[in-house]
């Protein structure tokens, strides 16, 4: 059996309420690879209450406080985190924008503003440092989806249109690859395909390539 379909098999059972023993004995995989497959899937606390062996109800019931102050630990820092970031003022978002164009962003094409990403939540703040910096509404944009050819393209598009709050007219035809979308959920990823969101703006390139530019030349000491 593969790894994927291990991995796969492993939440199934852990859904049926199975301890990593249990688990273990039928998959033949070790409790550390059970442990960062299962981190999201913890026991319920009448099943550990459940388990016959002693030690073994131990060894969940640490695992579940492990999990849950984990869980607090990352719960306060996000908290502290969120008190750093936000609120954004509109050179916040300039400049974050800015750079997330740098990594991300179309710096080929001189006639277009556009920006590709598998993350929903990447491509919502490239529209709204489209909204806040350059005064563009969400529904002058355009958006160009990668969907797999396992993929239902008319559900995806409608879950990108969705989320972005934007209109379905405003995609174009899809370009469909002879692949997998495991290839996708295998590395993290969201499973919904790339969106490829932007403008056809050429003084607007001009002016986010310039700024990009202007960060360049200064860290690579072409600027004093």
């Amino acid at each position: 059996m593969a790894i994927k379909d291990k991995r796969e098999k492993a939440v199934a059972l852990r859904k049926q309420e199975m301890s990593y023993s249990q688990i273990k004995k039928i998959l033949g995989v070790s409790k550390g690879s059970l442990s960062f497959w299962l981190k999201n899937y913890p026991l319920s606390q009448k099943r550990i209450s459940e388990l016959r062996d002693n030690n073994e109800k131990r060894i969940e019931r640490y695992r579940e406080t492990r999990r849950k102050t984990k869980e607090d630990r990352l719960q306060k820092t996000y908290k502290t985190q969120k008190k750093l970031v936000f609120p954004l003022s509109k050179r916040d978002i300039f400049v974050a924008g800015l750079f997330l164009y740098w990594g991300e962003g179309s710096k080929t094409m001189s006639k277009e503003v556009f920006l590709s990403n598998t993350d929903p939540a990447v491509i919502g703040f490239f529209i709204k440092w489209m909204e806040v910096v350059f005064k563009i509404s969400r529904s002058e944009l355009k958006f160009r989806m990668h969907f797999y050819d396992n993929m239902d393209t008319k559900k995806e598009t409608n879950f990108w249109a969705k989320t972005l709050n934007v209109s379905e007219k405003q995609f174009t035809k899809p370009y469909i690859k002879k692949s997998s979308s495991l290839r996708i959920n295998q590395k993290g990823g969201f499973g919904h395909g790339t969106c490829n969101a932007g403008i056809y703006d050429a003084r607007l390139s001009e002016q986010v390539l310039m700024a990009i530019k202007t960060v360049s030349d200064k860290y690579m000491g072409m600027v004093p």
